[in-house]
């Protein structure tokens, strides 16, 4: 094996190679022992993400919140919840991740607001066509007495994404639109006060030393400000999201002109400050929110949800490279998040493809988790060799899987009030990790505590502790190819090369010194006897690659198609 070195040079942005880890924070460890993860326990586990090898890490909301939502409903974007510390706690947190090398991007929910911000409070004190009510997006109702919605469109949690307000007479008021649950009030993007809080809000936090934002519901803050009816079935709405050319509330085109403004802000900080948006688009028009005078980096949603199959991963590797290489950008990959299901669950089953929802899959079968967790290991090297950056979601790399068997009275998820029950929502992918130990709480909280979400006790297999220099372990994998990915030359490159390969084998090669190759059929796969094994994601026999496995290979020359 050749020598480990650095080779990322000063001038490449720190963003465009980057390995960052998403921390679900109310679920990745428990300092103070009420249940709920928390700073001081994100701040203790900063020493096991170093060792990880991670760039950077994005903590979801940690704002003042009711939690209808998991902290995307939030009240104070200036300040920490309660149960997550305090602000001191939090910069002292960001002190400490810059002191281990490790970067932190903060999650940013300028979509909506929760309804206890101050701002929603003072809209529903205030009269109509009022500057408080501006603020959002409140209108009158159809119908003789305005009883009806003001048009058809659906939040996405379930059910009509209007709600009617009560007037403080007690008669019935305005409606007021809601895109995600009733408590996350739509902001009005129209409006300059808007716009002017949340650049006051990035300085804020750039001033405290973030490195970056990932942008929830990018694609969402722009409004056809007639409100059109949308004319979609309720059974076709998800389908239509991301297809439907003039979509009035997704990806409207005046959304870019907000971003403009917020890349001005980032670039003048110090550091590359950095956004990646979340952005649920047509692939062709992705690009157009990562223009250099617009964000940065943008999640790859079609990698995500693409199934095990090799045209299909070749097809969305292609299309992303070519798409984000014209505006100068880095392509993102990701496999998991808090929204979807885990990998683990997915690729052990029959069905492989990600459903409109992400999450809503537990009609696909039963899941065999040896298959899973092997698949799941091929494409953890599958994304960690491709060109760009990537995100890791928290116990990914622990070979978690999705807790499908939550008691009903124990869910959280606001979709699962909202469909009357039918859809049990991201629960399942929320679960607190386990770190140590036989039996719940895993070394989450101090013995005795009780997680928010039940753990299963066959995790004790899967803990942190146990996984830790054991060979060959889910954990040293991610930290061996962590550790490669930052010292090899081949992984500087930004491009690939596909290379000749048989049905059901996608192989390249990057900076001719380097090679992936994933089998994905069902036959064993020769490799060249000239190329040396830098890392598999499973055991190599008799120099064939076994299927369901991916091989990193070091040498030099190769034949290209």
């Amino acid at each position: 094996m050749p020598r480990t070195r650095i080779h990322r040079t000063p001038a490449t942005p720190w963003w465009r190679t980057a390995v960052s880890y998403q921390v679900y924070i109310r679920s990745f460890a428990d300092g103070n022992g009420d249940g709920i993860g928390d700073i001081a326990g994100l701040r203790a586990r900063l020493p096991y993400l170093k060792e990880l090898g991670v760039d950077a890490i994005w903590v979801t909301p940690w704002y003042p919140s009711p939690m209808k939502d998991g902290g995307y409903d939030v009240a104070d974007y200036r300040g920490i919840d309660p149960s997550f510390g305090t602000l001191a706690e939090a910069e002292e947190m960001i002190a400490e991740a810059h002191a281990h090398g490790i970067r932190v991007l903060l999650d940013i929910v300028p979509n909506h607001t929760s309804d206890q911000h101050t701002w929603f409070a003072e809209a529903l004190a205030s009269p109509p066509g009022s500057p408080e009510r501006d603020r959002y997006l409140f209108r009158d109702g159809r119908g003789p007495d305005g009883s009806l919605p003001p048009n058809d469109w659906r939040s996405r949690f379930g059910g009509r994404a209007w709600t009617r307000t009560t007037d403080p007479d007690g008669t019935p008021g305005q409606w007021y639109l809601h895109l995600f649950a009733s408590e996350q009030p739509d902001l009005n993007w129209a409006s300059r006060e808007v716009r002017a809080e949340f650049e006051s809000i990035l300085r804020f936090w750039f001033d405290r030393g973030v490195d970056g934002f990932r942008v929830d519901v990018a694609h969402g803050l722009a409004k056809d400000p007639a409100l059109p009816d949308l004319g979609i079935p309720e059974e076709l709405l998800f389908e239509h999201e991301r297809h439907r050319e003039g979509h009035p509330h997704w990806d409207h085109d005046d959304v870019h002109e907000i971003y403009q403004t917020w890349r001005k802000i980032a670039d003048s900080y110090a550091g590359d400050r950095v956004f990646v948006a979340e952005a649920h688009v047509r692939e062709d028009r992705l690009a157009n929110y990562l223009r250099s005078d617009e964000l940065h980096t943008a999640f790859n949603f079609p990698f995500l949800t693409a199934p095990w199959e090799p045209e299909a991963l070749r097809s969305v590797i292609d299309r992303n490279l070519a798409s984000h290489g014209a505006v100068g950008a880095p392509a993102t990959w990701v496999l998991a998040n808090h929204d979807v299901t885990r990998q683990v669950t997915r690729f052990g089953r029959k069905e492989t493809l990600l459903g409109e929802h992400g999450y809503d899959i537990e009609s696909a079968g039963p899941c065999d988790l040896d298959l899973g967790t092997r698949r799941a290991r091929a494409a953890a090297l599958l994304m960690l060799a491709l060109p760009g950056n990537a995100y890791l979601y928290q116990g990914e790399e622990l070979g978690l899987w999705e807790v499908e068997d939550i008691p009903e009275a124990l869910l959280r998820d606001p979709t699962w009030e909202r469909t009357g029950g039918t859809v049990r929502g991201r629960d399942g992918c929320r679960v607190p990790m386990p770190w140590s130990g036989v039996e719940a709480p895993f070394g989450f909280g101090p013995r005795g505590s009780k997680p928010w979400l039940p753990q299963p006790r066959e995790w004790h297999g899967r803990t942190a502790q146990t996984q830790s220099g054991t060979p060959g372990s889910m954990l040293e994998l991610y930290r061996s190819a962590l550790r490669l990915r930052r010292g090899q030359r081949g992984f500087a490159a930004e491009s690939l090369r596909w290379l000749e390969a048989p049905p059901g084998v996608l192989s390249f090669e990057r900076a001719t010194v380097l090679r992936c190759a994933v089998n994905l059929s069902s036959e064993p796969y020769p490799l060249a006897k000239d190329w040396g094994v830098l890392l598999s994601s499973d055991r190599i026999e008799n120099g064939k690659l076994p299927p369901d496995t991916t091989v990193w290979l070091w040498g030099g020359g190769a034949r290209a198609v």
